[in-house]
């Protein structure tokens, strides 16, 4: 049996007669030790998805199983990374990592949780910045916090949530950099979600597109060949990450294509009367004249007495 599975989970949201079904039928097998992303359009149910994986939501429909449980709570076995750092901002970078490692850790005694904590910031090289507060911080920074406290938690999976979107593109880079390496290190089981192909490619053994939504589900597994570690400058010339790009990116198109559909519907238009441009205004309005409408005009009858 798979390490992370889900099996026919269909998911949506909202009212009979106003709902919207947002996952339709996924199916999904992970390894333990491998790194897989999931490609998928904005607003197509990636965060949904990842919800699931993390127990944060329970699907409508099908089965999740995780290391031999079936539907599991969320927990520490399985850490989460937002999009949007979700640190507290009163809390130091030191002080935020060892929140959750004295969660996780508590049997362990104060020296054992501080080396511990300590040893995670050093991780994601922040030891200069320990005990600056994340106002003090740039975004970059703050997402290696936000990857520090959930590696100290030494998840058996870890889900990043799009982790680097809202970042800058030499920022982004460095912290991919910083994820693989840290993936080969820990030898961690790792779930990507991302709107970008080439990041997936870069450091997933796996990339698995998702349709656009409504009823999104997962299309083919494809696997990435390129061995480990990944020269960004190198594999973008590679013949094989071409060719996965291509593979991936075709799937997405076609499939959004097939989520189009063609309305006919009635355009009523406004009962407007355009200009007559070529009649001209009494004198009293000038030489030039103006142009005029045919209603404008009207003519009556007027009695007078003289």
């Amino acid at each position: 049996m798979s390490f992370l599975q889900l099996q026919g989970v269909s998911m949506g949201f909202g009212l009979p007669g106003r709902r919207t079904e947002v996952l339709a039928d996924i199916d999904l097998e992970i390894e333990q030790g491998e790194f897989v992303a999931i490609v998928g359009y904005s607003g197509s149910g990636k965060s949904t998805l990842m919800s699931i994986l993390a127990g944060l939501l329970r699907p409508e429909s099908g089965r999740v199983l995780f290391d031999g449980r079936d539907t599991p709570e969320p927990g520490p076995d399985r850490g989460l990374v937002f999009q949007n750092y979700s640190l507290l901002p009163w809390l130091t970078v030191y002080e935020n990592v060892a929140l959750a490692v004295d969660q996780v850790f508590s049997n362990l005694s104060p020296a054992e949780r501080r080396s511990h904590t300590e040893r995670f910031v050093a991780m994601v090289n922040l030891t200069p910045a320990r005990d600056k507060r994340p106002s003090e911080l740039s975004g970059g920074m703050r997402q290696r916090v936000s990857v520090a406290r959930t590696l100290a938690m030494q998840p058996k999976v870890l889900l990043l949530d799009e982790p680097l979107g809202a970042l800058d593109a030499l920022t982004r880079a460095t912290l991919q950099d910083e994820i693989a390496r840290i993936r080969l290190a820990e030898k961690q089981t790792v779930v990507l979600i991302t709107n970008d192909p080439d990041e997936a490619i870069l450091l997933a053994d796996r990339v698995i597109p998702l349709t656009a939504g409504p009823r999104a589900t997962l299309g083919p597994s494809i696997p990435v060949t390129l061995p480990h570690p990944r020269d960004r400058r190198a594999i973008h010339g590679n013949y094989d990450f071409k060719q996965i790009r291509h593979e991936v990116t075709q799937y997405l198109l076609k499939a959004r294509t097939r989520h189009r559909t063609t309305l006919t519907r009635a355009l009523v238009l406004p009962d407007v009367e355009p200009e007559d441009i070529t009649h001209k205004s009494p004198p009293m309005f000038g030489p030039k004249g103006r142009a005029r409408r045919r209603n404008e005009v009207k003519t009556e009858t007027v009695e007078v007495s003289l």
